[in-house]
């Protein structure tokens, strides 16, 4: 039996989840030494380090209302001017640290890319600023509301240069992720190096050590 994502592609094809990720128990949620799972639109604890897991209703539709919001949901800090590359796209990202030291991490559909495990990003839409498109992507991919905290890093890629915000949670339901994602995770930073491996995300992975 075919295993199809809840959620169609931007086209409005079905996606087929070839080899479909596992969740794990509602207990996991709450053990900050376990690495907890979820699955689109799979069952999660009510509330998670005291913020309620609920839905984002009223989440951003367009361009203008992302930059709105990356105004009033970022907190004050500066970043260095963006690393270029000769033909490599902008792009950002996030890395969301939840407040038990747990950092929030996602499975692209079929491991798009090569990716088995990695941090929301995507490519900047016309018109997108590098912080609203680091909103966008957290919350398309993980269906998390955050608010951006500090630059991370640039990291150069095969098409891109993305870079990488740290943020916090303060709203959202993981299990809404979009069609790109067929799972998301809650991973113990000590764990981290073994679950996301691809070799892009190492320059994240040494700059979120280098955070303390």
């Amino acid at each position: 039996m075919k295993s199809l994502h809840p959620r169609k592609d931007d086209a409005g094809r079905q996606v087929e989840l070839k080899a479909p990720s596992a969740p794990t128990s509602l207990e996991s949620w709450g053990d900050p030494l376990e690495r907890a799972t979820v699955i689109p639109d799979g069952p999660m604890p009510a509330r998670l380090n005291g913020i309620d897991v609920v839905s984002w209703i009223g989440a951003p539709t367009d361009t203008a209302a992302w930059a709105t919001l990356a105004i009033q949901q970022t907190e004050v800090f500066t970043e260095p001017p963006m690393m270029s590359a000769p033909g490599k796209a902008a792009a950002s990202g996030v890395v969301i640290l939840e407040g038990n030291g747990r950092v929030w991490v996602v499975s692209p559909s079929n491991q798009h890319g090569g990716y088995v495990n990695t941090f929301p990003k995507g490519k900047l839409d016309p018109g997108m600023g590098l912080r609203a498109n680091a909103l966008k992507e957290g919350f398309e991919e993980s269906g998390l509301q955050v608010i951006l905290t500090g630059f991370l890093c640039d990291s150069v890629r095969s098409t891109s240069v993305t870079r990488y915000y740290t943020a916090k949670r303060v709203g959202g339901h993981p299990a809404d992720m979009c069609w790109e994602s067929q799972a998301v995770h809650l991973v113990p930073r000590d764990q981290l190096k073994s679950f996301v491996t691809h070799p892009n995300d190492q320059v994240v992975l040494q700059a979120l050590a280098a955070l303390g």
